[in-house]
């Protein structure tokens, strides 16, 4: 064999060994552990969602029902009220804290938790009448024999729903403001305990939201005691 012959073979032992070696790699790659795609390579290589805890569900447990009594104080607003802005703040609580209450409904569903906490499952928060506002008392046992933050008692509720115009204004932004800021202090040791990503996002609106509202309806209650 002469000169040329050998350096033609060695290129095609060559061109043959890279060709062995980029399969060999593509082998690798495409297995069960393999990377696949950039984008597969960049979702397993991702942290993992963190997992809702008991926190969470104590959490969306509780504000269902809290939820469910602020929309109930609200809804008479728009017959009963005689101040305008009563009336309009109550229709976007109402609005707002029933749209909260589906989304809530879901994470218990998905989750598998009942909506009723067990009894005995630990409190969130126990409030005191000292610490509610107009010195009246908003705490309230819930189905879990637990006090929850800022829940109106039966005889403040039925007070309510007997009320008319003014009277039903200064009484309904006297409770919503104990309610309001009840919600808040749940929120805030949910977003101190809880896990779940998207709990904690809307306990944080909980606490933006609703500590604006508390500033509204304190505003319009001094505004209307004099009426």
């Amino acid at each position: 064999m002469h000169a040329g012959e050998r350096r033609f073979c060695r290129r095609v032992a060559l061109a043959g060994a890279l060709a062995a070696g980029a399969l060999a790699l593509a082998g690798c790659g495409s297995g069960d552990g393999g990377g696949g795609s950039p984008a597969a390579a960049s979702r397993s290589g991702s942290p993992a969602r963190a997992a809702h805890n008991d926190a969470d569900v104590r959490f969306v447990q509780r504000m269902i029902p809290h939820h469910r009594q602020a929309v109930e104080m609200a809804e008479p607003a728009a017959a009963r009220a005689s101040d305008q802005e009563v009336k309009d703040l109550a229709a976007k609580i109402a609005k707002d804290q029933a749209a909260e209450i589906a989304t809530l409904r879901g994470w218990l569903k998905s989750w598998g938790e009942p909506e009723a906490a067990a009894t005995g499952s630990g409190d969130l928060g126990t409030p005191s009448a000292e610490h509610s506002p107009h010195g009246m008392d908003h705490g309230q046992v819930g189905r879990d024999g637990a006090e929850m933050d800022g829940m109106v008692s039966d005889q403040d509720m039925a007070a309510l729903r007997k009320a008319e115009g003014a009277d039903f204004d200064r009484k309904f932004t006297g409770l919503m403001t104990g309610h309001h800021e009840g919600a808040v202090q749940m929120a805030r040791t949910e977003r101190e305990l809880g896990r779940d990503e998207d709990v904690q996002r809307l306990a944080g609106a909980v606490v933006r939201s609703q500590s604006a509202q508390v500033a509204q309806l304190k505003k319009i209650h001094d505004r209307l005691a004099d009426r």
